[in-house]
């Protein structure tokens, strides 16, 4: 049984599910994985920092970044042993993905892993913090940032050896099909925006949505991974929708064909290709069948040709459940604590203890 101290930095929607999870499904953790976990402190931009384990004692720190070099080093045995987890749930900074990428590289320099849902990280810096987790040793997990909880990363990572992925396409804005899906059937596109936004599923500022940033965040991130780009959602290729996508959307049904954006990227040659645009597609095809709030994403390997994933539902449950799928994920690499055996004290040949 292995015990994890877990450091939440930002608390909202996403990581209080999380939180519920882990005391919902404490007792399969620990039969199935091994795994106890515990929450050892929370660090909001509201609240500030404070810590939950009495163990601890009080925190000095004033900010995210200190509270993570503190925790590592007043929870140090946790950090040598690979059993500290700083769990980044904090909302995309779509110009340069901060204070994200800060936070997963400090807690990967102090000994912790790390597994967040922002989108950030892995978009702008995959490279850097790759390297620097390998270097600590230590994971770095974002299985929650693109599709919520779909393993789509997990599925290139482990499911699929000796396999190379040399381009994807895909629907992975659930706003924008949403509105586009409404558009068609003659409603408004600021009725469509606005039912998002009321059930909590489009982001607060909606031009992340509909002006497709969250969408190319999610194909940057896709072709640093998959791909090994090293490329920003500002070097996507980016047209999103607006009203006037409606009259796209109208005409494109009455021909037989689905009006989806699209992210696409592709590796040719030295270099990989990305972008984010309304297509019209046929009828038949696996995206263009998708409805509401439906997602997918189709790789495209060099052995299995085309393997598609669909995500029929997603939101809040799902992305909490990915952050709670990326700590399975490290515990299998992570040992096992033992009990430790009791030690004996030799004894001579007269059968006596020596002191």
């Amino acid at each position: 049984m292995t015990t994890f101290d877990l450091l939440l930095v930002g608390y909202g929607n996403v990581a209080r599910r999380f939180a519920e999870m882990l005391v919902e499904r404490r007792q399969r953790l620990a039969d199935d994985y091994g795994i106890r976990a515990r929450i050892i402190g929370i660090t909001t931009r509201r609240e500030g920092p404070r810590y939950v384990a009495r163990d601890l004692g009080r925190t000095r720190a004033s900010d995210a970044l200190s509270f993570i070099r503190e925790a590592c080093a007043r929870d140090g045995p946790a950090a040598r042993d690979g059993r500290l987890v700083v769990v980044e749930t904090t909302t995309l900074d779509i110009e340069r993905g901060e204070p994200a990428v800060a936070h997963v590289r400090t807690a990967l320099a102090c000994g912790a892993h790390v597994v967040t849902a922002n989108k950030g990280p892995a978009a702008f810096a995959y490279r850097r913090l790759a390297r620097a987790a390998a270097r600590a040793r230590r994971r770095f997990l974002f299985e929650g940032a693109v599709m919520d909880g779909v393993p789509i990363f997990n599925l290139a990572r482990e499911a699929l050896p000796a396999a190379r992925v040399v381009g994807f396409r895909g629907v992975v804005n659930s706003t924008t099909n949403y509105i586009l899906t409404a558009m068609e059937q003659g409603r408004a596109f600021d009725e469509a925006l606005a039912e998002m936004q009321a059930r909590g599923i489009a982001e607060a500022d909606a031009s992340l949505d509909v002006d497709g940033w969250d969408a190319a965040a999610k194909t940057a991130a896709l072709a640093n991974v998959l791909l090994d780009a090293d490329t920003t959602p500002r070097e996507v290729e980016r047209t999103g929708i607006s009203p006037a996508t409606a009259a796209l959307a109208i005409e494109a049904r009455a021909s037989g064909r689905r009006l989806k954006l699209v992210v696409r990227g592709a590796r040719s040659g030295g270099r990989v290709d990305a972008r984010v645009s309304p297509e019209s597609l046929p009828a038949g095809d696996l995206l263009a069948r998708l409805e509401g709030q439906q997602n997918a994403l189709v790789l495209q390997t060099d052995v299995l040709g085309e393997v598609g994933i669909v995500q029929l539902g997603g939101g809040l449950e799902q992305t909490a459940y990915a952050l709670l799928s990326d700590l399975v994920t490290i515990a299998a690499t992570t040992p096992r604590s033992r009990p430790r055996a009791r030690r004996r004290r030799s004894r001579g040949r007269s059968g006596r203890r020596r002191p």
